[in-house]
């Protein structure tokens, strides 16, 4: 259950959150908080992949 967590969690938001819909709402917010935004987003993948996957180190 603690390993597919993160799988389940990753495969609703995918298919709750359209790219449209995620696109505009970066762009109505601006363009460095939506830098930012990517960033953490793109951080916690990161993160999660790496606890899923990295063993256990």
């Amino acid at each position: 259950m603690k390993r597919t967590f993160p799988l389940v969690l990753i495969a609703f938001l995918c298919t709750t959150l359209s790219s449209c819909e995620l696109v505009e709402g970066i762009f109505k917010a601006g363009v460095w908080s939506g830098i930012i935004v990517v960033v953490i987003v793109v951080a916690v993948i990161i993160w999660i992949l790496s606890k899923v996957f990295g063993g256990k180190g």
